[in-house]
């Protein structure tokens, strides 16, 4: 079990992984799969189970696109503020979703707000998951402007690292057109964007 989440990948080359949190959402998540597939990128998608639950095509689309889909909660609450019964709940009922949507379990797993316990890392474990964080944070939550969203990925872009965005949870226009933007520059830079494999980060 780990006392910590990975923050970013390891390995060869100039490899980087973009994520998205709090999805599936019916209008924003379908144009940023619309945009992973015209460049032939697969992305990971850490998915909250209310919203998985109402949107399970969205998750089968993921699967069948050859995205990762990870657990991301039910509800999205603060994990250090529950109890172990409840945090078990949170992952489990989203666990379930994913699995019946998308034909198997979710091996990754991401805290809420990144605020990590020793409960969260050992029900995780318990569940089959490990525990994913990020290297660079867009805050497109903030909506700060597509170009700033931009800007963030560019600067922080470097072999390993983990892109933090959001396809749901707001207005998530700017994430979409931010994605449309940075994903060809950093693909002419020479970067191979990939999915979080076991054993390899």
């Amino acid at each position: 079990m780990r006392s910590e989440p990975i923050l970013r990948m390891t390995g060869r080359g100039r490899t980087m992984m973009l994520t998205f949190d709090d999805g599936p959402h019916p209008e924003y998540t379908p144009r940023i799969l619309d945009t992973l597939a015209k460049y032939e990128v697969r992305a990971t998608f850490f998915v909250c189970g209310e919203m998985a639950d109402y949107n399970r095509d969205l998750l089968t689309r993921m699967a069948d696109e050859g995205h990762v889909v990870g657990n991301h909660t039910w509800s999205h609450p603060l994990l250090t503020k529950l109890s172990r019964r409840r945090i078990r709940s949170e992952m489990e009922r989203t666990s379930e979703v994913v699995e019946r949507a998308c034909g198997e379990a979710p091996r990754w797993f991401r805290a809420p707000y990144g605020a990590w316990n020793r409960a969260a890392f050992q029900l995780g474990a318990e569940l089959g998951m490990e525990p994913l964080a990020w290297t660079v944070d867009t805050l497109d939550w903030t909506t700060p402007g597509t170009g700033t969203i931009v800007d963030r990925v560019e600067e922080g872009a470097a072999p390993g690292v983990v892109v933090l965005s959001h396809d749901a949870g707001g207005d998530r226009s700017q994430s979409v057109r931010a994605l449309r933007r940075y994903l060809p520059e950093l693909l002419d830079s020479g970067y191979h964007l990939t999915v979080p494999r076991r054993r390899l980060i």
